[in-house]
């Protein structure tokens, strides 16, 4: 979500509450409403202190300026002047509107006080004692909504910066993001709800259920549903540790509420609240969000996994059968029959045949076993030999180890790497070398290819060509081996080398 879209939300919701403040205001302009809580709450303090109430000027006319005021410093304040001011833009000037809307705000809650709390004034026996003290609880109430107010526009702010470095360490940043704007609307309707004098149940449910049930979401998201899946653990497993972690938590934060409200039943009654919600709504809420999303990645990593393989796959055909490799092949063939026996030619036609095959049947399966591939990247190698056999200064060393075991590996992992070599380490006018090795140990794969590096000449056919490319098989990799492998490519002027370590 970006920052405009944050700031409608942000308008449309102050003025919401704003308007429903307003309109409950209004409607208990009837006498008859006046009973009950609300009668208790403002007749009574006038009553006692001899003072005849009026709703008009001891209630609705203060609460309405109040809220008039208050919602149009939070526009001032979290639209311009915060965010000005943290850009440093104008400083001198907005710091002057930043004291002014301190000073203003200040003055019209002392004088809203004087009007819906004149029932403190009786209280002292001098007038300028009983104002003072209502001008001093009017600029308090200003100061504490300006540092709400400012702290929350900071929040925000920042919060991108700080999700950012979290979602690097955790690397779940949808998650992150849905917790992170949990909480901004959180701590927006909180600092709302702060400045309210009522403590009804709503504003007291609001500041310790939510955030409960946000850290159950992130944590369940990220450390404890994964962590139990891993373990081939299910619901009911995951339900008696989240009823346990709820009840520590909500133990703590009802205790905390106890000793903020002071109020006996606090306890009893938050931990009620907390274990009754989160127990049955946000717990399975969590464990269904989950599956849902694991559902819809699996599919998505599969499909991936399929059309990565298959562009591959076509891309490898593409540059390995095309008519210049073919050419090539049946060039060296023709001149090797030329100068012997048929032996060699036959070996050649042989091997030949092997990766033809190969390519057309065999690699259109999703594992073949790690020998048939050994034999193919053999086949391809004995092939290119034939091809430089002429050349003495070039160097072609293999040290691919007999594969007696039954692994299984994708098929075409490896031939991109060594056909890489050949395309770009070997050149019949320079030395040039061409290292391979291979080797297993348990089930790990170890494969290393070191070549020389030659710059084509521009009527080579071959220069402008990438074939599959390294960006392609490592696109391969990733799909098909996410965690399990371990690819170094370093590269000089001359020499180029990879070291690829694959779990099989």
């Amino acid at each position: 979500m970006n920052s405009k879209d944050l700031q409608k939300i942000e308008f449309w919701v102050a003025t919401g509450i704003y308007l429903l403040v307003v309109f409950f205001m209004v409607i208990n302009i009837d006498q008859d409403t006046l009973s009950g809580s609300f009668y208790s709450r403002q007749i009574y303090p006038f009553r006692d202190s001899g003072i005849n109430f009026s709703y008009l000027p001891h209630y609705l006319l203060p609460k309405l300026f109040s809220a008039t005021s208050f919602y149009l410093v939070f526009l001032l304040l979290n639209f311009y002047l915060i965010p000005a001011l943290i850009k440093q833009t104008n400083t001198s000037l907005n710091t002057f509107l930043l004291v002014s809307v301190f000073f203003l705000y200040g003055l019209f809650s002392s004088i809203a006080f004087t009007y819906s709390k004149a029932y403190v004034l009786v209280a002292y026996t001098n007038l300028n004692e009983a104002y003072f003290h209502l001008f001093v609880q009017g600029y308090s109430y200003a100061i504490y909504t300006i540092v709400m107010f400012s702290l929350y526009v900071l929040t925000k702010t920042y919060a991108p910066t700080i999700l950012r470095h979290i979602e690097i360490k955790y690397k779940n940043p949808k998650i992150m993001q849905e917790c992170a704007f949990a909480v901004t609307v959180w701590v927006f309707v909180l600092f709302l709800l702060a400045t309210q004098a009522r403590k009804d149940d709503y504003a007291i449910a609001w500041v310790f259920l939510v955030p409960i049930g946000i850290l159950q979401y992130g944590f369940s998201q990220i450390r404890l549903i994964p962590d139990l899946k891993n373990k081939r653990i299910g619901f009911w497993g995951y339900l008696w540790r989240s009823i346990l972690l709820i009840a520590l938590v909500a133990s703590f934060v009802s205790t905390i509420a106890l000793v903020i409200l002071q109020d006996g039943d606090a306890w009893p009654i938050m931990f009620a609240f907390n274990m009754g919600i989160h127990c049955f709504i946000t717990t399975p809420f969590c464990w269904i969000i989950y599956n849902y999303r694991l559902k819809n990645k699996s599919e998505i990593s599969y499909l991936k996994q399929e059309l990565g393989k298959s562009d591959a796959s076509l891309s490898f055909l593409q540059s390995q059968i095309n008519p210049h490799f073919l050419f090539n092949a049946l060039n060296t063939l023709y001149g090797t029959a030329l100068q012997e026996n048929a032996e060699r030619t036959g070996e050649g036609i042989q091997k030949l045949g092997d990766m033809m095959r190969f390519m057309l049947h065999e690699n259109v399966q999703d594992k073949i076993s790690l020998t048939r591939d050994v034999d193919y990247l053999e086949n391809y190698i004995a092939l290119q030999k034939l091809r430089t056999s002429r050349s003495a200064d070039i160097i072609i060393d293999v040290q691919i180890e007999e594969q007696l075991n039954t692994l299984e590996i994708t098929p075409m992992l490896l031939i991109p790497f060594v056909e890489n070599a050949f395309k770009h380490g070997i050149s019949l006018q320079h030395p040039s070398y061409i290292k391979v090795t291979l080797q297993t140990k348990d089930k790990t794969l170890y494969f290393d290819v070191h070549n020389s590096i030659h710059i084509k000449p521009d009527n080579d056919p071959e220069k402008f060509k990438s074939g599959i490319g390294l960006q392609n098989v490592k696109q391969r990799l990733a799909l098909l081996y996410p965690g399990k492998h371990e690819l170094m490519i370093r590269e000089s002027a001359k020499e180029f080398f990879i070291h690829l370590t694959m779990h099989l």
